[in-house]
């Protein structure tokens, strides 16, 4: 098939399911434009502070991209291009979309707390507590693992002592970056400028930060850019999120649009047909399709990681509930689109390396595909395709810097409500149990955690990330079918898809199981992974169903 043809396709499968499906779960949730958010009801001008609805978009897409649609189609292709699309596009619109629709509605109306509040409301205590403990352990996951990528793209040095350019010129561009932003948050929510305006002046600022990165690059090792980011995660998840995480992430976005543009660009030019098989077979690489299709596409397709991000700081942001549809249900198609790009980018660098194109890293894949498309409308120079490679890498390393500092903030929200009990704010609990609820003190301990695993031994739990990962989001959308339930709505268009996701998760963490116990029994290998993997994987087992059990009741009672 034509890639133009597969890319139309699925942009007008996308839009398609916007329209009709998220308009139709609209209706069934009772989304209310009348109804004041907690933005405006809880406004604290730290945390709680409405958005405008393209600024919390940005906001949005930022913190739920990383680098998480580009690497699992790009790995998932081993089964070929059809099932990736089809998981994509179905998964999207009626999985990942509702997820994260769900998600950030039922967040809104529990006053803008977490998904494991709104399981305490809806589900019980016990149940919240070890679902936070579960998200809190996946959150310094994705600490330790953003924050060793993001060392990684602005470690200024490789093996050898040499000076890494584009690595340099990636770092200077992201600190200007953040000092733009507090600018621009100053300017729109203090001095009330227009943000038409200002969004101008800021892209145009954009453009000269990438000018001055490549001129002044900055060289310090990895492990210096660790610290130094461990730091000002811990600063910017306690500032008012008018200062920085609004206006950094809403430029932010333009970074990432301006990429998916010039890739839709590139495609259009160059229009390959696909040279990846449609369809490869059940079982290929060692790997089923069932589980592993659907626990490496994730953030394409669905993905727990979104339920924490609109449940912890887009709800909390939220200016009216009709904006809702946009940012919970629109920037999850936006991802997919983004995930179907790379399935072309990947398809485009088999054509030239075969079976080799999956021993290189996915966002190499990404970036050179692209820049190699793009070579047909001009930019095939060797310093135009230099150029617009490291903007694509560039990129990435954006979206993965807010990802982390995203998921710092929402660790601090979820450390604070596992220590509250029903009923309790910040203000009335009392003893030790005031010093954890401290947001310095919850961030610090985050922070520390995160960081100080990202240093360590990260990489020996983090296959285990997919599937826990999907984990949580089968168990957010069980809080959120369990909490449609109770208030009388229908809950039944997710049924099926918590039910497959956990389907899932279970069948995945089985089989890792199973092939840790092998290895420890052969003695080969790295055992102490091994014994972690297997260890962990049974806990997450036992807690989903567990979790699914203190359900069940729920939404087996007559309304």
């Amino acid at each position: 098939m034509n890639a133009l043809v597969l890319l139309l396709i699925g942009f007008a499968c996308l839009i398609a399911g916007y329209v009709v499906y998220g308009s139709w779960l609209e209706k069934q949730w009772g989304v209310d434009p009348n109804r004041e958010t907690p933005a405006h009801t809880m406004y604290d001008g730290v945390d709680y502070v409405p958005a405008k609805a393209p600024v919390l978009l940005g906001h949005h897409f930022s913190s739920i991209a990383g680098a998480g649609p580009i690497n699992g189609p790009i790995q998932a292709a081993i089964f070929g291009w059809l099932p990736c699309l089809l998981w994509i596009l179905i998964g999207g619109i009626f999985f990942g979309a509702a997820h994260d629709y769900g998600s950030l509605v039922a967040s809104v109306r529990h006053k803008g707390e977490s998904i494991g509040e709104v399981i305490a409301q809806n589900i019980g205590t016990r149940a919240k507590r070890l679902f936070i403990i579960f998200a809190y352990l996946a959150l310094l996951l994705v600490i330790a693992a953003f924050a060793s990528i993001v060392a990684g793209t602005f470690n200024g040095f490789d093996a050898n002592g040499n000076t890494i350019e584009a690595n340099g010129s990636t770092a200077t561009i992201s600190i200007l970056f953040i000092l733009m932003a507090i600018v621009f948050g100053f300017c729109v929510y203090r001095k009330n400028y227009s943000l038409s305006v200002c969004t101008v002046v800021g892209v145009i600022a954009l453009v000269l930060c990438i000018a001055a990165g490549l001129a002044f690059p900055v060289y310090l090792p990895g492990h210096t850019w660790m610290y130094i980011i461990g730091l000002y995660i811990m600063i910017a998840s306690v500032t008012p999120v008018w200062i920085l995480l609004q206006p950094r992430d809403y430029l932010s976005s333009f970074l990432l649009y301006a990429m998916m543009i010039a890739a839709v660009v590139g495609v259009f030019a160059c229009h390959p047909t696909l040279s990846l098989p449609a369809f490869v077979g059940f079982e290929t690489h060692g790997q089923y399709l069932f589980p592993a299709l659907f626990v490496t596409i994730a953030c394409g397709a669905i993905s727990g990681f979104h339920s924490l991000i609109a449940s912890g700081t887009t709800s909390k942001q939220l200016s009216s509930e009709k904006d809702a549809k946009l940012i919970g249900y629109g920037a999850m198609l936006i991802e997919c689109a983004l995930a179907i790009v790379s399935l072309i980018a990947i398809s485009y660098i088999y054509s030239e390396s075969g079976d080799a194109a999956f021993k290189i890293p996915p966002t190499a894949v990404f970036a050179s595909g692209i820049s190699k498309m793009l070579a047909a409308v001009g930019l095939d120079s060797p310093e135009a395709q230099k150029t617009t490679y490291g903007l694509m890498i560039l990129a990435v390393s954006a979206f993965c810097l807010t990802s982390l500092d995203t998921a710092a903030r929402m660790s601090r929200y979820l450390f604070t409500e596992f220590w509250l009990n029903p009923g309790e704010t910040v203000d009335s609990v009392t003893g030790f149990r005031k010093v954890l609820c401290n947001k310095y003190v919850g961030t610090f301990i985050s922070v520390v955690l995160g960081v100080g695993f990202g240093l360590g031994g990260w990489a020996k739990v983090w296959p285990l990330f997919g599937a826990s990962n999907q984990l949580l989001a089968g168990l957010a959308l069980l809080a959120i079918a369990a909490w449609l339930k109770n208030a009388s709505r229908n809950h039944k268009m997710l049924v099926f898809p918590m039910a497959f996701m956990i389907l899932v998760t279970l069948t995945s963490l089985f089989l890792t199981f199973i092939g840790k116990i092998q290895t420890i029994s052969a003695g080969q290998g790295d055992l102490t992974a091994a014994y972690l993997q297997a260890g962990l994987s049974a806990i997450l087992f036992v807690l989903a169903l567990f979790l699914v059990r203190e359900a069940l009741p729920v939404l087996r009672k007559k309304a």
